[in-house]
């Protein structure tokens, strides 16, 4: 079992399968987002192939075209999965309003009547929209505004409706007792398991860019949870 499956079982109902499951929905966001980025209507898609260009004719990058682009791809697949686990963390542990994506006993109901309140209220939304308007919630807390920031890949690389979709029901998935597959309960606040996360979610990120501590963001958000409350 990897450091972070440990982490998250202790400190977490969650199964030592998680770490391999996550992996499993970046490799599929990863899939979506590479059908945008080669779609000429694709605005993200542009922006890639620009950059692309920049950087190939300013020697910053020996990759073809498509060892670039599945690069960013895949840590935009990645930023996506990370800001729903911070989401579920934050619902888990009574860190923000909501639900967004879902909860135990009630709130797991609770955050699908959520969602399809805010369909009712804007009919051309999607999945996607419902978590990025998750994502805007946190990125409005104090603890939660590294995490989320305008630089975060989340708002620049936009996965499909029906990506979007399947992600929340990976996470409202349910154990044949009615509780949840993934819960990140914890009196503890315990978040050390999630700069783990981060640097095993994408092995291309991890060979990039040597990922092997805790990034400064989640460093941040680790001490707003745990030292801060304490002074």
């Amino acid at each position: 079992m990897s450091e972070f499956e440990t982490a998250a079982a202790v400190g977490a109902r969650a199964t030592p399968s998680l770490a391999k499951d996550l992996q499993s929905r970046v490799k599929s966001l990863a899939a979506d987002l590479r059908t945008s980025s080669d779609d000429p209507a694709s605005e993200w898609g542009r922006e890639l192939q620009a950059e692309y260009r920049t950087a190939s004719e300013r020697g910053r990058t020996g990759f073809s075209w498509s060892e670039w682009r599945d690069g960013e791809v895949d840590l935009a697949a990645v930023a996506w999965v990370l800001a729903t686990v911070f989401i579920r963390f934050c619902e888990d542990n009574d860190l923000i309003d909501g639900p967004w994506i879902t909860g135990e006993g009630r709130r797991h109901g609770q955050a699908a009547d959520n969602e399809t309140e805010f369909y009712r209220a804007e009919p051309s939304r999607n999945a996607r929209d419902w978590l990025r308007a998750g994502f805007e919630a946190l990125a409005a807390l104090p603890a939660g505004k590294a995490l989320l920031d305008r630089h975060n890949l989340v708002w620049r690389a936009p996965i499909g409706a029906d990506a979007a979709q399947q992600l929340l029901s990976f996470w409202r998935t349910q154990n044949a007792d009615g509780t949840l597959a993934y819960d990140f309960t914890d009196a503890s606040l315990d978040t050390r398991f999630l700069g783990d996360l981060y640097q095993d979610l994408s092995d291309f990120a991890k060979k990039k860019y040597a990922l092997l501590q805790t990034p400064v963001f989640v460093e941040e958000f680790i001490l707003d949870r745990t030292l801060t409350p304490a002074i």
